[in-house]
């Protein structure tokens, strides 16, 4: 049996728009976080969904309509995020993932986690006054912290 992506196991493109779409209803609505989106981009909740689902192993849609890992970190850089809007954006984005209805195994949600957890402390160093980030950087891709645990089929003991 071949492992899935995370992007797959998640459930591809609609998972990752139902995440962003209930994720930014909260975070306009939020007195930390709805200042810094208050101009946002009546398409950002998508963006950001085409953004993980290419991080997790999905189509590479970010890259090739928006601009990859560059175009991302400009939209950081100066913004002085600070540590407790950081903590915020988090702890909506999990309570986001089980409104979505997103897998709640413990592998997918390490995974996650993990990936939330380092995204947003990146965009945190990014986002501070005289950050300098290199505009060559690769897109960061994630996978499995470990394999998705599933039961054993028919005839396996």
């Amino acid at each position: 049996m071949s492992v899935p992506t995370l992007y797959e196991w998640a459930g591809g493109a609609p998972a990752f728009e139902r995440l962003f779409a209930a994720f930014y209803v909260k975070v306009r609505a939020d007195p930390e976080l709805g200042e810094l989106f208050r101009d946002m981009d009546p398409g950002h909740p998508r963006h950001v969904a085409a953004w993980l689902g290419e991080v997790f192993g999905g189509p590479k849609a970010y890259s090739e309509q928006r601009g990859g890992h560059a175009h991302m970190v400009g939209k950081h850089v100066g913004r002085a995020i600070t540590e407790r809007q950081r903590r915020r954006w988090v702890e909506l984005l999990q309570d986001a993932a089980d409104e979505a209805g997103l897998p709640a195994d413990p592998e997918f949600r390490a995974a996650f986690t993990g990936y939330v957890e380092w995204g947003s402390r990146m965009a945190v160093l990014l986002s501070q006054p005289g950050a300098t980030p290199d505009p060559h950087e690769p897109m960061p891709t994630w996978t499995w912290v470990l394999p998705p645990w599933q039961p054993p089929g028919d005839g396996d003991a």
